[in-house]
């Protein structure tokens, strides 16, 4: 089979090749031009070496196999995944492009004109790719190939974004399997070096720890491999850079131990090592976070915060941290605030594989966390936002607790949703700042889970308000909800 060359077109003239992007270990990567979108893509196919196994086809379905893996793991620290096609043979999976550089070259430059990242800077991106991480262990996925390179920073807003997961494979806790040996020196803990190694959520925390290692070192660490075969000890990050504090020196430590009972369990405990999580965030009454947005980097900072100080409480009966949702909310981030909305709620009812509510988790969904999301949205769109604002515009227009779907044509036309009779796409839906005039309250929270595919409510699309309905009568149950302007 032959590789495609620029200006190969693919489906009948969807996806133009614009040039190859690179290869590795199995797959080969292309930026091409979505004509029916009017976008570039990326578009990634088995390499030739792959396609000369004998078991090829059997690669092939693994291929498309762990690319529908990925589509469901959606975050917006996770590289989306648009498409799958078969071209004359040879499995493709269309994804995000991403304009930005990747991690590794980001800190080389930065370290050759200013020196070492602040520690602040590198936790906001460890901070972003360990969510994404949970993300994916959440869907019993490991990753196995987090590095540097394989996280790019989006050119506008320097956020961190997950990539290639080429080396992503499902896994059960507990049970050891066989896995390729595939790994990047470095970054692999010694799990990586077995083919029937132990693996678990701790094999991307070691990954993840040595990523922070080398955005705060400049250095690649030694391999693990090294370690224990030459019982070499590892160099702690501190004695290249006498700026990181004692609490990330040692965090990283262990979060690099070279047995994996000794590490982090889980993605979220190391996040609260580094100091990225509080704990006791459950059932505390108010959270306050000291650090402010004049503390952040001033040569490219990132729109949302890391921390700020809220009033509001942060409340959840499910063990959800609403830290993320805040700070989206507080900057008036509408549209990431309305993925990590649908984002939580799918989570505390477990429907992150259905990819919405239904009736049953609509009518258990816990108040205190209904509570917390409408407050958090009320508050900071000084009162044009939240379920609470929907469901009085409903009921202001007669609606009840029975759907009529003629009110509920009504309160689209009202809130945005519709124009000239018909329901709006999502990627029609107001997200800028025009959104919070008066002529559109109640605009948002719209709430879906993936764009064309999982709608978080309603029931195929906004024309379905029958799941609307029932979350306003759950609002009106939650009686407690109720936010201080």
């Amino acid at each position: 089979m032959q590789l495609w060359t620029p200006n190969t077109q693919l489906q009948n003239g969807q996806y133009i090749i614009q040039k190859v992007i690179g290869g590795g270990g199995f797959g080969e990567t292309y930026q091409a031009r979505d004509t029916e979108e009017n976008r570039l893509v990326v578009i990634k196919t088995l390499n030739r070496e792959q396609q000369q196994k004998q078991d090829f086809i059997d690669r092939q379905k693994k291929f498309r196999r762990e690319a529908l893996d990925l589509a469901k793991c959606y975050h917006p620290h996770i590289v989306q995944v648009y498409d799958t096609f078969l071209e004359n043979g040879l499995q493709a999976i269309v994804m995000e492009h991403i304009d930005g550089d990747n991690l590794e070259s980001y800190v080389d430059n930065y370290f050759n004109e200013n020196g070492f990242l602040s520690e602040a800077e590198a936790l906001r991106y460890i901070d972003q790719i360990g969510q994404a991480l949970e993300c994916v262990h959440e869907r019993k996925l490991l990753h196995r190939d987090v590095k540097p390179s394989n996280i790019i920073l989006r050119q506008r807003t320097q956020e961190a974004v997950l990539i290639d997961f080429g080396l992503a494979r499902e896994f059960q806790v507990g049970k050891i399997r066989t896995m390729t040996a595939s790994k990047t020196e470095g970054y692999a803990p010694i799990e990586q070096y077995e083919r029937r190694g132990d693996f678990g959520y701790y094999t991307d925390v070691y990954a993840l720890a040595a990523t922070l290692y080398t955005l705060l070192t400049v250095r690649v660490p030694i391999p693990s491999h090294y370690r224990a075969e030459d019982n070499v000890t590892l160099s702690p990050p501190q004695k290249y850079n006498q700026n990181i504090t004692n609490r990330i020196n040692s965090a990283i430590l262990k979060g690099m131990e070279l047995e994996p009972v000794n590490r982090p369990q889980t993605i979220r405990e190391f996040r609260e090592m580094l100091g990225l999580v509080v704990p006791a965030l459950v059932n505390t009454p108010l959270v306050k976070y000291t650090r402010t947005i004049s503390q952040q980097p001033q040569h490219k900072s990132s729109s949302t915060p890391q921390f700020i100080n809220p009033e509001i409480q942060l409340k959840s009966s499910a063990g959800i941290d609403y830290k993320k949702l805040y700070n989206l909310l507080a900057t008036q981030q509408w549209k990431e605030a309305d993925e990590e909305t649908a984002r939580v709620m799918l989570a505390i009812t477990k429907r992150e594989k259905e990819g919405y509510l239904d009736t049953r988790s609509i009518n258990n969904f816990p108040c205190e966390d209904l509570c917390t999301i409408d407050n958090l949205w009320v508050k900071y769109s000084n009162g044009q936002f939240g379920f609470s604002v929907q469901k009085k515009i409903y009921q202001s227009l007669g609606g009840t607790k029975k759907y009529d779907d003629k009110i509920w044509q009504s309160f689209g036309d009202t809130v945005g949703w519709r124009k000239e009779g018909k329901w709006l796409y999502y990627k029609n839906i107001t997200f800028n700042k025009t959104a919070t005039k008066q002529h559109l309250k109640g605009h948002l929270p719209v709430a879906f889970g993936y764009d064309g595919g999982w709608f978080l409510l309603g029931l195929g699309g906004l024309g379905g308000g029958q799941g609307w309905v029932e979350v306003f009568c759950r609002i009106q149950a939650c009686i407690l909800c109720k936010v201080t302007m």
